[in-house]
């Protein structure tokens, strides 16, 4: 981070002009700063944003480490998010509240934001699969991994609008170096390194700060493969390219689409695996799209798209493309305070392949571990401020730290002292002096355990996406059972369960509930001359009628053929007349265009509302039904109520 200028950070920082957090946010951002900041106050500052306690709630069941268990409470999405994630969420989800339009003219706002979803969702996924970050942790960086871009249109609008407007008059790749060349030549910093500055002063760990810097650069090799960095910057510019594709428009999507499947294949997974990740993420951006009032299209899916883009015969074409990178290394975090033995296992796992970490005594370790993300651990049991069974304990409480294989090194044999070590959670242990050979065969056995994890996590990645998918199927059934295929209004049957559900809503609260049965006129005989053809038309546009006229509380259902049914939850007998007559009148001054002819549109409404003698919903049903017997009986085309002496 030594090439970005912070003191020109620090001006743009002093100016006050920076997208920053606001009211909750805020609050929960200056209590985390506490080095005695408790769970339940930060509880107490959350509750007072409902908004956001859904958004929390939300969140910690998609990185559930036990899915089978919902979480429901805003004290259960604290225990399993911490609070520096809650804090992260809140900054990001506040700024996103905040900065959803802006003076800049050429920056398109929305498109940011669903963008910076998009990404945040995907680096989510692909942290849990490539075991690189975190999930929820993933999610917060992924949200404000270009919020420089932002911050420059906040900053400076009007020059930030001339630059966006001469770099989209430039091919896409040439635009992005050039709008970097501009950004540096007049503000000093591009977006790219302003975003790095902005996390860095919000607390965001260096190992996410530096990735993001670099994650825009094609073919990006800040770091050694497979190193933890390299692997986060690859996941990063793989979400970037994921939420390319979910933005771009339909004749535009094969050149994202195969810059995805490029970087997905340099990671070593495999474009069905792939496919089947990005539909999630797409399911998954679209539900946060609507909490978050963001735009966001509805794709096909991704084995759609790429038969649609012939997106995989293109890439098959350039072996350059198809030559993976190496595999990351699995890595090893040694904590060990004798500083001889610390170097020396340090150089041995080296020689081993192993990506290595060292801390010097059990707290740093406990620090390093839950940053580092290490694969496995080699503690000594014997150390100053932790030992090694304090800290394997510790681990074992948090999410991240149950998965690490631990082996202890001790200088003790005493079959009590090594019950006490397995009951700790060590998974291994090994004796002083050490022998290497011995080492790299216990590591080696402890591989295959890590391998099986990984494994087993991508078969609950698996079960979570078909379960995910059987949901939605089984949503869509049930909606299928409950609607009018001709209409889209609920049928019969929901009318029936809704009606029930605002009887005993109105048994509760002791307010008003009406409902209206509507028979159109003389149905029968338009399709008698004209066909069912005609028929469907003709119903289709008195449908959208009815529709249009009715309140937001209002829910009409298509019971039969020519029938309606009205439910009016809060409404007493005179305003249901009135909706009623206003159903009426639009449905009577429709022009029904069907089969090049046209042909007069009127119905019978029949009213009804609950009274203290009716004993269930059927009764006050049973009225409406009455009402439109006596509409018809006067003559059709009208409103009646069996309750009203004249109308």
């Amino acid at each position: 981070m030594s090439n970005i200028d912070l003191s020109k950070f620090e001006q743009l920082k002093a100016s006050g002009n920076l997208p920053s957090p606001k009211g909750v946010a805020l609050a929960i951002m200056r209590l985390a700063q506490k080095e005695d900041a408790s769970m339940p106050e930060l509880a107490r500052i959350v509750k007072t944003d409902p908004a956001f306690v859904g958004r929390l709630i939300k969140a910690a069941n998609s990185v559930n480490v036990n899915p089978g268990r919902p979480i429901v409470s805003v004290q259960g999405a604290l225990v399993v998010l911490g609070m520096p994630v809650v804090r992260n969420m809140a900054l990001g989800f506040s700024l996103l509240s905040q900065y959803k339009n802006g003076a800049c003219k050429s920056f398109d706002y929305q498109a940011f934001w669903s963008g910076s979803l998009a990404c945040a969702l995907a680096f989510q996924a692909l942290a849990v699969r490539m075991h690189a970050a975190p999930p929820e942790e993933a999610f917060s960086v992924g949200l404000l991994a270009r919020v420089g871009e932002l911050a420059l249109a906040t900053n400076f609008p009007t020059d930030y609008d001339g630059m966006l407007g001469q770099a989209a008059k430039e091919n896409a790749q040439e635009g992005s170096s050039h709008l970097i060349e501009m950004e540096t030549t007049k503000f000093a910093m591009n977006h790219r390194e302003l975003t790095a500055a902005m996390l860095l002063d919000w607390s965001i760990p260096k190992i996410y700060a530096e990735p993001v810097l670099h994650h825009e650069e094609t073919g990006a090799t800040a770091y050694p493969a497979g190193s933890r960095e390299f692997l986060i910057l690859r996941c990063l510019a793989l979400s970037r390219a994921l939420a390319d594709v979910c933005l771009a428009k339909e004749t535009e999507r094969a050149a994202p689409m195969a810059h995805m499947y490029q970087i997905a294949q340099a990671l070593s997974i495999e474009a069905e695996a792939m496919s089947l990740l990005s539909d999630t993420v797409v399911r998954e951006w679209r539900e946060w799209a609507s909490i978050l009032n963001v735009t966001a299209q509805a794709l096909p899916s991704f084995e759609e798209m790429i038969k649609q883009h012939q997106v995989l015969s293109a890439l098959a074409s350039d072996e350059a493309q198809a030559r993976p990178l190496p595999s990351p290394k699995l890595r090893v975090l040694v904590v060990e305070d004798e500083r001889a033995l610390r170097q020396a296992l340090h150089s041995m796992l080296k020689e081993q392949g192993y990506s290595v970490a060292v801390a010097c005594d059990g707290e740093e370790g406990l620090r390093a571990a839950l940053d580092y993300l290490p694969h496995m651990m080699v503690v000594d049991w014997v150390m100053p401020k932790m030992g090694g069974l304090a800290l394997t304990r510790a681990l074992r409480q948090t999410a991240v730290g149950r998965g690490i294989y631990v082996l202890v090194l001790t200088s003790l044999a005493d079959e009590d002292q090594l019950i006490e070590a397995f009951m700790a959670g060590v998974d291994d242990y090994m004796t002083k002096p050490l022998n290497p050979g011995l080492l790299e065969a216990r590591l080696f056995a402890g591989q295959r355990i890590v391998h099986m994890q990984q494994e087993m996590e991508l078969d609950r990645e698996e079960i979570r996406r078909f379960a995910a998918e059987l949901a939605v199927t089984n949503r869509r059934l049930q909606e299928a059972a409950l609607t009018d295929s001709l209409t889209g209004f609920p049928n019969r049957r929901y009318a029936m369960e809704r009606m029930q559900q605002e009887w005993a809503a109105s048994t509760r609260s002791t307010r008003p509930l009406a409902c209206m049965v509507i028979d159109l006129d003389q149905f029968k005989q338009v399709n008698d001359a004209y066909g069912h053809d005609v028929g469907d038309t003709y119903l289709l546009q008195v449908a959208a009628a009815i529709r249009s006229g009715l309140r937001v509380q209002d829910v009409v259902c298509r019971t039969d053929g020519d029938k309606f049914f009205v439910i009016c939850p809060d409404t007493d007998l005179p305003a249901a007349m009135a909706c009623a007559e206003r159903l009426r009148r639009a449905v009577e001054a429709t022009a029904v265009t069907a089969g090049g002819i046209q042909i007069k549109a009127t119905m019978s409404v029949g009213v009804a509302v609950r009274e203290v003698a009716m004993a269930d919903a059927e009764a006050v049903m049973k009225r409406a039904d009455q009402g439109v017997y006596m509409a018809k009986q006067r003559g059709r085309n009208r409103v009646a109520s069996p309750q009203v002496t004249t109308h």
